[in-house]
């Protein structure tokens, strides 16, 4: 064996010992590491620094937000970790005017909700209260107002609950604009139509037609407008066919002159 090549344990030993220390320092420092920020995590989750603190909501038109955070049951002590998104969405989807919900977190620590209300078409009036009714024939008795709406034409006269959920599916039918455009619907049937209703527009018109076909015929409500005179008002006939008959007949020009003695 050559010279050059002899190792001398004497000369080895000083440095093994110096990267054992080394490797056990760094092993250390790791698991202190992991220690810390264990405690700072479990710090964290134990502070109001974990809890939500901003609950945005927005599709809401009825509903106010705070009502429907409240149904969330999310509060500023409420942690964003622990924040189900489904089960949240499903809670506040069972409030009978919410279609649907969904809940989306946020960072650092922001809910946003989202819902689809039902569409309200008309409320029912009884004894100086309105009562919803929304589109999938549900009458909301405990978000009654007492002020007239007009968000949607008012049911007056309506006593028979067969009648009300057949005009529930008319209405569901109809545009937004024709539906938006009408004031009051009353309940008239008479001998001739056992389903008779007079409809009372935004636009002063009348309109006399029957539940049966009631969205197919109102749906041209403004085509059948558009060829009236506006200054002339009166009723618009849609039961059978379509005509009109003004509130006043039209003067005779006669009757505009005047005769001399």
């Amino acid at each position: 064996m050559e010279k050059g090549k002899v190792v001398v344990l004497e000369d080895r030993v000083p440095k093994l010992k110096e990267r054992r220390r080394q490797k056990a320092n760094r092993r250390l420092i790791l698991y202190l590491s992991f220690f810390f920020l264990f405690i700072l995590c479990v710090l964290y989750f134990q502070s109001p620094l974990s809890a939500v603190r901003h609950v945005e909501v927005s599709g809401n038109r009825h509903l106010p937000a705070e009502r429907i955070i409240s149904l969330s049951g999310i509060t500023k002590r409420t942690s964003f970790w622990k924040v189900n998104e489904q089960s949240v969405a499903t809670r506040i989807a069972r409030h009978p005017e919410i279609k649907e919900a969904t809940v989306e977190k946020r960072l650092p620590n922001t809910i946003v909700i989202r819902v689809h209300e039902w569409r309200r078409i008309a409320y029912v009036y009884d004894r100086q209260t309105f009562f919803p009714l929304l589109e999938n024939g549900r009458l909301l008795k405990q978000e009654a107002v007492k002020t007239a709406p007009s968000d949607a034409p008012v049911l007056v006269g309506w006593k028979n609950g067969d009648a009300i959920a057949e005009m529930t599916g008319q209405l569901a039918e109809l545009p937004a604009p024709v539906l938006g455009a009408m004031s009051e619907i009353h309940y008239k049937p008479n001998s001739e139509y056992e389903d008779r209703v007079i409809v009372y527009m935004n636009d002063g018109y009348e309109v006399s037609a029957t539940i049966h076909r009631f969205a197919d015929k109102l749906s041209h409500y403004p085509a059948i407008v558009a060829e009236l005179d506006r200054n002339v008002k009166g009723v618009i006939h849609l039961e059978v066919g379509s005509y009109f008959v003004p509130y006043e007949p039209p003067k005779k020009e006669d009757d505009d002159e005047t005769t001399s003695p």
